[in-house]
């Protein structure tokens, strides 16, 4: 899948930088949903207030995507992310150093998290403006794939809130954060070709044009089942199957990897096939796969069976929703990757808020799960329903010099 063409295409110190920057923010962006039940037990919060604590830097990073993708395309990818690196690690090292106290005190560090998601409105603009369109699947798959940061976390915070502490874990992260930081200030580079800044208003346009509005729904459900599930299974696997946290974290982990390494996938799948027909089949599979976790299974080991399943229809979702995107919008790619990002997150945020909802209410994550696989099918009827008049238009938006569309 990776090509001659490809290798010698693009700035591969850059797409490296890009990937181990978004890698580890993400790590952080999710540390409390791997920390949930240590953080959990010393509040003494309900099922309701966990999924809303694992949510809010969801939706942080959300919102603040939308600040960092004008950023990028006013200052540059580059300096956007040095500026955003060096606002977490200083606000770790502050909330480690003076402490959490209370549960409101936590959900301020979980605004603070956002900003870690936000680096998605930063990395991938920054290795997409290196590659040409028939590339653009692969590279942003392979800067995608720093979604499996959220793995990390979930592999190493509960272990680490075991033996030092979960208040130690925050001053802790900061370490692979400076080395990440170093990496990034010596490798990455801003593509030669930088489009011109917009004032705002220029930018909001973009939102006059519909296909946006449907490349940030379609999103919503990939992205949003992907980082929604990442944020939430640690304390799920715990209260659904009694599950340490250290064990738990391990299955989250397991999960989060499949739906990572898919990524890339999905992005060179629909390099080669068109990401519509790719979405539609990961649609389908992820709605069947969500569908039949939100029934209990018999064990642990059939649940994360399933899971995974799921999660890796929809990392393959979300590499293919960005082969789709620089193709209808390379120009406009800064902010419409900050805009699309930012209803995955708002899906994610969505996702988790709904499992803490209906556990606290039902007792059971039934509904929460169920409802968010008919969501990928109304995603999946969206996608067929525009398809035919993207075929037809896009082509013609591009102009007869530009490459071919794949769709």
């Amino acid at each position: 899948m990776m090509s001659r063409s490809f290798l010698k295409a693009g700035h591969a110190p850059t797409l490296f930088s890009a990937f181990l920057y978004f890698d580890l923010s993400f790590m952080v962006w999710v540390l409390l949903g791997p920390l949930g039940v240590a953080i959990a037990e010393s509040f003494d919060l309900d099922a309701a207030q966990k999924g809303f604590m694992v949510a809010v830097p969801v939706l942080a990073g959300a919102l603040l995507r939308v600040v960092a993708g004008v950023l990028v395309d006013h200052i540059g990818p580059k300096k956007t992310g040095m500026i955003g690196q060096l606002i977490v690690m200083a606000g770790l090292a502050v909330a480690w150093f003076v402490g959490l106290h209370n549960y409101s005190q936590v959900l301020m560090v979980g605004v603070l998290l956002g900003v870690a998601g936000a680096s998605f409105a930063v990395a991938l603009p920054l290795a997409s403006r290196w590659y040409p369109p028939e590339h653009q699947g692969l590279a942003l798959g392979i800067a995608g794939a720093g979604n499996s940061g959220t793995a990390l976390a979930a592999l190493f915070a509960p272990l680490l809130a075991q033996h030092f502490g979960w208040m130690n874990v925050l001053g802790l992260a900061t370490i692979p954060l400076a080395i990440a930081f170093v990496v990034y200030v010596v490798f990455a580079k801003d593509a030669p070709e930088q489009p011109l800044p917009k004032s705002l208003t220029e930018y909001m346009a973009v939102l006059k044009t519909p296909d946006a509005w449907w490349l940030m729904l379609l999103y919503s459900v990939t992205f949003g089942g992907f980082v929604g599930l990442s944020s939430s299974l640690t304390i799920y696997f715990n209260s659904e199957y009694g599950l340490s946290p250290v064990i738990a974290g391990f299955f989250t982990a397991a999960c989060v990897f499949a739906g990572s390494f898919a990524r890339p996938v999905g992005g060179g799948l629909a390099d080669r096939y068109g990401g519509v027909r790719t979405l539609t089949v990961v649609y389908l599979m992820a709605a069947a796969g969500l569908a039949v976790a939100s029934f209990h299974m018999a064990n642990p080991y059939l649940a994360l069976g399933v899971i995974m399943f799921a999660m890796m229809a929809l990392g393959a979702g979300n590499g293919a929703v960005f082969q789709l995107a620089p193709q209808r919008f390379r120009n406009e790619i800064g902010v419409v990757t900050g805009l699309v990002g930012m209803t995955g997150g708002i899906g994610g945020f969505y996702l988790a808020a709904s499992l803490g909802w209906a556990k606290q209410t039902t007792g059971s994550y039934q509904a929460g799960l169920f409802g968010f696989a008919v969501m990928a099918l109304m995603a999946c009827f969206a996608l067929n329903l525009v398809k035919g008049q993207w075929r037809r238009t896009w082509r013609e938006l591009a102009g007869p010099s530009a490459a071919p569309i794949r769709l």
